[in-house]
């Protein structure tokens, strides 16, 4: 058994009554910070879900001060409209968040198969869960990621879907060589028994990329990766992540995270960080090219120079740059 942490960085603010822990079969995680509005839709949209499936909720308050998420939906889970928990992460940043409510999980639900994970600004398909768990079941995966299908604030941002930073990486189910992103995710119960906790590492609590980092040991450790295509959530994309600065910080930012996840990746073997570095420059070298074929095809500057950055990111992870845009969350 997997206990909570003993230090107190994580408190049970209130769980729905009756709840039959023992039925549960899938458990969906999400954190949430300073979006009590949002928050309250993704749990309205999860209420909604068509599966004869027995599941769970658990809510990840991020903000142990003000707690306004936390305050938004305990009326839900006390009333018993959602059957679940609501758990304070006292510790910031959203590494901290999943590690304290998938360590939640496995404590307090001891029969279930499938960890899902949503966050707070994002709305479930009805048959979300049971497409995603059906997938895992299919495809004999152990962790399989979806689409987040992003919802432009202003319908005339809808250009940038095609943009790397928010098209998915994959367009048809199946099994696949990596994963990237914990926005749209099942995990098996026998994943997060076979890696342990801290199931995320805390040195990308702000910058993101731990669950990146995550997904590639867990692959590396055999476990079977997958997609569903049509397990999908849509996720609403506010006017500021459209503007110029914040596609760069995001690009250089995705570079910065595969540096070094490659390095846990390659730790311990011959060269490792000569490899890392070779690599970069090597993509970087090879980026305006690539950004050029891009340009061809698409006919977008913004993505043409997309790989430029991410190899731009990369290079400069090697002298310590590090882009912790969660650091300030209203600026993200």
């Amino acid at each position: 058994m997997i206990p909570l942490p003993s230090d107190g960085s994580v408190s049970i603010a209130g769980r729905s009554p009756r709840l039959d822990v023992e039925a549960v079969e899938a458990v969906v995680t999400l954190p949430t910070f300073k979006r009590p509005e949002q928050v309250l839709e993704t749990l309205a949209s999860l209420g909604g879900q068509k599966t004869g499936r027995r599941f769970a909720v658990i809510v990840m308050e991020n903000e142990a001060e003000a707690r306004e998420g936390a305050k938004a939906v305990l009326p839900l889970f006390e009333r018993g409209e959602i059957p679940g928990m609501v758990i304070i992460a006292h510790q910031r940043g959203n590494c901290s968040a999943y590690n304290a409510g998938w360590q939640t999980a496995i404590l307090h639900f001891p029969n279930f198969r499938h960890l899902l994970v949503i966050d707070d600004d994002e709305i479930a398909d009805p048959r979300w869960l049971e497409r995603m768990c059906t997938a895992a079941e299919a495809l004999g995966a152990d962790i399989v990621g979806g689409p987040q299908v992003p919802v432009f604030a202003d319908p005339a941002h809808a250009k940038w879907a095609g943009h790397p930073v928010f098209a998915p990486p994959y367009m048809e189910t199946g099994r696949v060589p990596a994963l990237y992103s914990s926005g749209n995710l099942l995990v098996g119960r026998n994943v997060l028994v076979g890696m342990g906790p801290p199931f995320l590492d805390l040195r990308f609590n702000f910058m993101g990329g731990g669950d990146s980092d995550f997904l590639s040991r867990s692959a590396q450790r055999g476990f079977v990766l997958g997609w569903c295509a049509e397990g999908q959530v849509r996720e609403t994309v506010p006017a500021r992540r459209v503007e110029a600065d914040w596609i760069r910080a995001r690009s250089l930012r995705n570079g910065v995270i595969s540096t070094l996840v490659e390095k846990k990746k390659r730790a311990g073997t011959p060269l490792a960080g000569a490899k890392v570095l070779a690599k970069s420059l090597a993509l970087l070298a090879a980026a305006p090219l690539r950004g050029l074929i891009r340009l061809a095809r698409t006919g977008s500057p913004a993505i043409a120079i997309y790989p430029v950055h991410v190899a731009l990111g990369r290079v400069m992870a090697e002298f310590g740059y590090a882009n912790e845009q969660y650091r300030q969350p209203e600026k993200n």
